[in-house]
């Protein structure tokens, strides 16, 4: 039986807030994004795995929400920071950039964060990457190479224990803009409507959460609290890291068949266990037009043996305007 106490990837949004309310997010983020407290995040911490390989911060905006991540950071130097350093976790940032100065940027490097990703290179953010050549320069005033522009999915990039920058974005083809029907996404109508793309099995899919595989890595996500197999998060939490501990979630549903499927990114197999055929999957994902919507009825409507069925939304910190 696999330890889920040791994880090669964890990506969690600790904060929806943010400085831009981009009209592809898919999970809200803005200046009045839904936050969790700093004790429910020193909870989900103690809930992590003992070991993990890397693990990403996002948003939102991270550095909108500054107090909660430097509180986030001492806490996890505090847990792994005592580890050799093959077994400590590499910390990554995920930032639009807009508020990275060159104070902050030495703050987060003391801190622990060896990775940063700018990931608002594209039509969608604010600055569409107008702050890209003056970022560029920051980096290197610092020291962090730019040479590993790319998002680090494979072990021997994200697993180098130094400092470096990449950048991306959405695209109409590839993340948030075009495939996840989501949030603002889903709002505003930036959702990928062709029923033959399988989220699912690339890349912050649900593919490989509970196995890894040769391309990917071993990830989960969490958002704000809700444990999910992917990014976008299926309809119901695997479980609450807040109160659990993520490696007891991950065994839990190891051996249902429903995450099973999931798991080898084949979400039209995942209902067979409880009377769903593929076929049928297939005809509801064509009328749906995404995968994703198939998923969210299918969590909505069929009842699962040893399904966790708690949703309990927190109450959420909210303020009426950005705080940076």
């Amino acid at each position: 039986m696999r330890d889920f106490n040791h994880i090669e990837s964890v990506y969690w949004v600790f904060t929806q807030l943010c400085n831009d309310q981009c009209a592809h997010c898919y999970n809200l983020s803005g200046p009045k994004g839904q936050r969790i407290s700093e004790a429910d995040c020193m909870a989900i911490i103690a809930n992590l795995p003992d070991r993990i390989d890397r693990l990403i911060l996002s948003g939102g905006e991270p550095l909108a929400d500054k107090k909660l991540l430097y509180a986030i950071l001492d806490r996890l130097n505090d847990r792994y920071g005592d580890l050799p350093l093959p077994e400590r976790p590499q910390l990554m940032l995920q930032t639009n950039g807009d508020l990275l100065t060159g104070e902050i940027l030495d703050t987060l490097i003391d801190k622990g964060i060896t990775r940063f990703d700018i990931a608002s290179i594209d039509r969608f953010h604010k600055h569409a990457g107008g702050r890209l050549l003056e970022l560029a320069d920051l980096f290197a005033s610092r020291g962090v190479s730019g040479d590993e522009k790319d998002p680090l999915i494979e072990r021997d990039t994200y697993l180098k224990p130094q400092l470096s920058w990449g950048c991306w974005g959405a695209t109409d083809d590839m993340w948030l803009g075009g495939n996840w029907a989501r949030g603002r996404a889903y709002e505003t109508g930036l959702w990928k409507r062709d029923p033959n793309h399988n989220f699912c099995a690339i890349l912050s899919g649900a593919i490989g959460f509970l196995n890894g595989g040769d391309q990917i890595p071993q990830e989960i996500s969490i958002q704000l609290w809700r444990i999910n197999p992917c990014c976008p998060g299926t309809k119901l939490p695997l479980g609450d890291a807040r109160t659990e501990r993520v490696a007891d979630v991950l065994q839990r549903v190891a051996e249902l068949p429903v995450y099973q499927s999931l798991d080898r990114g084949d979400p039209y197999r995942m209902g067979e266990s409880v009377g769903v055929s593929e076929d049928y999957a297939r005809k509801r994902c064509g009328e749906l037009g995404n995968v994703c919507l198939w998923c969210d009825e299918f969590f909505t409507k069929h009842h699962l043996p040893n399904q966790p069925t708690s949703d309990k939304t927190p109450e959420p910190i909210r303020q009426n305007s950005l705080t940076l």
